[in-house]
């Protein structure tokens, strides 16, 4: 599998738009999920490791899974996560982890999955009974959030209600939405939700 992300992950962490929404999504995690030091977390798309870096200090250890190994190298040299997360680069929907944690947390991955189904069945799969999952992506948008060349994009953003009703049909329970941040980019406003539900 092409790494898409091979020529970006060196700056990523530098580029404004990554950064707000790292601080929003981050925030809003905090601001509706309960963490506590015995948590296990799956970062699920953890790129670089903006949101695991913050959620290191309220969690026991995070698995932080991405398909790009160039992102991942950037994570795995943060010292923030040195003996916090383990770095793991596979797909999940074909080669599922075999343990379990209590929170699965994601931030901008789910636009890069092609069966949103499929991907929430999969998360579901990889909680404990009980577990939760805060995801994080853009409100539905006319498709000009990525630049045009973007490869890997599969969605123009999310429908809170049909990814909410999505969300129930593979298991989970109450999926509750708030908005993490709004990205103001060349005049136009794009709302970044954050989604939880319970397992």
């Amino acid at each position: 599998m092409a790494d898409l992300f091979e020529d970006k992950a060196e700056g990523w962490d530098e580029r404004p738009v990554p950064q707000q929404i790292s601080q929003g999504v981050f925030a809003a995690i905090e601001a509706n999920v309960p963490l506590s030091p015995d948590l296990a977390v799956l970062d699920f798309g953890a790129g670089t490791g903006l949101i695991a870096g913050k959620l290191a200090p309220h969690v026991e250890r995070i698995l932080a899974v991405d398909v790009s190994e160039a992102m991942l190298a950037q994570l795995a040299a943060k010292p923030e996560l040195e003996g916090k997360a383990e770095v793991v680069c596979r797909d999940i929907l074909e080669e599922p982890l075999d343990e379990k944690v209590d929170l699965v947390v994601s931030a901008m991955a789910m636009h890069h999955v092609e069966d949103t189904r499929a991907l929430l069945s999969t998360l579901h799969a990889h909680l404990e009974d009980g577990g939760r999952v805060a995801l994080a992506d853009l409100d539905a948008e006319d498709g000009t959030f990525p630049p045009p060349e973007t490869e890997g994009v599969y969605h123009q953003g999310f429908d809170r209600e049909a990814l909410g009703a999505l969300l129930e049909e593979v298991g989970f329970r109450e999926p509750r939405f708030v908005t993490a941040c709004e990205v103001d980019r060349e005049g136009a406003r794009y709302p970044v939700f954050l989604v939880t539900a319970t397992k």
